[in-house]
Order: structure tokens, then sequence, then C-alpha cells
């Protein structure tokens, strides 16, 4: 179905990474014009340049979304280019320091939270209020697998991922009247930068070990693709998924099963 988003907007956060230009990328691919979101210093460049080879039209926007005036920003950006937001993939994050609990650095977690949790509230606020006006939407906010269990090296990251659920089920209930659905994705490891910087905090002289050993771990014995992780968004906003809402979806090569 590759009309599926034909004129429609999608604003993707973290669009600069690997999962956040997939999506970008797929959006594209099925008609969609993308607003794509990331730090003034990222590399939205290689988003722009995959968007445009899949044939689609794109904008970017930079911003930080721990900062509510640039979230409203990168909002007022898609509305004035664009007119509407049909489709919002909440999607920035970050993995923050690797190691014990006991040794987790205050502020570290702060920022973690700032960015996993913060982020995702102020964006499903300024997007929400955007959908309101415009008559509805779909959201989806990403989480992990790790917010779903124990994370032992990685305690902030698993907690605020725990806490992008909670804020799913939130947001799906108090939009709903609104017409506005709101889903989360909670991904396995995927083969992305943020995955290979945390194979390098677990252990820094042999991360391939590390790679290895999740891999291993897995029913499916391999990480996911972005492009996977991609498809499911794509689903979760698409008429297909019109009665799905408040949902948390593994895409994990059935760790979360086993």
């Amino acid at each position: 179905m590759p009309d599926r988003f034909d004129d429609k907007v999608v604003v993707i956060t973290g669009a600069a990474g690997g999962i956040g230009r997939a999506t970008a990328v797929r959006f594209a691919s099925e008609g969609a014009n993308i607003l794509a979101v990331d730090l003034p210093d990222s590399d939205l460049d290689e988003t722009v340049a995959a968007v445009q080879r899949a044939g689609g039209r794109i904008a970017t926007h930079p911003a930080d979304v721990t900062v509510a005036s640039d979230v409203d920003g990168y909002v007022q950006a898609a509305l004035h280019q664009f007119g509407r937001i049909d489709v919002f993939f909440n999607n920035a994050g970050i993995e923050g320091w690797v190691g014990p609990l006991v040794d987790y650095p205050e502020e570290e977690f702060d920022r973690v939270f700032a960015v996993n949790v913060k982020g995702v509230f102020l964006g499903l606020q300024a997007v929400g209020r955007a959908m309101q006006q415009t008559g509805g939407g779909a959201i989806i906010n990403t989480a992990s697998v790790a917010g779903l269990q124990a994370t032992a090296v990685a305690a902030a990251y698993g907690a605020s991922k725990s806490a992008v659920v909670g804020l799913t089920k939130s947001a799906a209930i108090a939009f709903v009247d609104d017409g506005i659905r709101v889903n989360a994705i909670c991904p396995g490891p995927i083969e992305t930068r943020m995955m290979r910087a945390m194979e390098r905090g677990v252990n820094p002289d042999e991360p391939e070990a590390v790679h290895r050993n999740l891999a291993a771990s897995t029913p499916m014995k391999r990480y996911g693709e972005a492009e996977e992780i991609a498809a499911m968004v794509a689903f979760l906003a698409s008429d297909d998924a019109s009665y799905i809402t408040g949902g948390i979806y593994n895409v994990d090569g059935g760790t979360r099963a086993n």
C-alpha cells in the first residue's frame, strides 16, 4: 500500500538516529510529508538525503526536546510548513550512562529522565493540542523492552522507558475523545548507534562479545533492523490500526516471550 500516507504530515523527533531515519524513509516512501526534528548539532542532512532518495518531501527543525519552547517551535514549524500534524513519532531518547546502580551519577540520571520522559511528555502536550484543533491523529511513543524488565546496568534508561509506557496509557485515555490514538513500541536490541554505545558501556574492551551474547539471548538469535521498527510505527499510524490505542507493542525478536 504505497499511498497509505499520501499527503499526510508526519513529525519525527530523534530523526537523525537509526530508528528515526528509517521511519522517516518509510513514511516518505508511502507518500507522507516529513518534519524531521533533532538537536542542532545532529546529522539531519543524512536523513534529508535518505528521504529525498525515497521521493519524499522533508523539512527539518532543530530542537531540544527537553525545552518547552523548542517543542512548541517544532509544532509551529510543522503547522506553518504543512498546515497540520497527522502523525507524531515521539522518538527522541538517549541511553545514558551504563554501569552499576550504586555508582550511577545523579546528574546523568536527571539527564536521561529529562530527554526520555520530559521530552516525551512535552511532545504529547504540544502535539496533542495541535491535533485537537485539526481533528485528531496518531501518536507513537518509543519505549523499550528495557522498560518492561529489569535492567541492571542501565537503571535510568529502563526506568525512563517504564515511564513512557505509563505516559502512553494515560495519554491514550486523555485524548480518546479527540480522535487521537496513542500507542508505544518497545524495541529489543536493534542495529543502531545507541545499541553500539550501550555495548561499549557494558564491556569497553569487547563490545562485540556483548553484541553476540545479546543476539544469542533473543529467540530469533539476532538484532532487529531499524526498518523493522519503522514498519511497526507505520502500521500503528495507519488506518489499519484505527481501533488500537493505549497499546504497548514489543518489537523484540521474541525477547519478552522467552
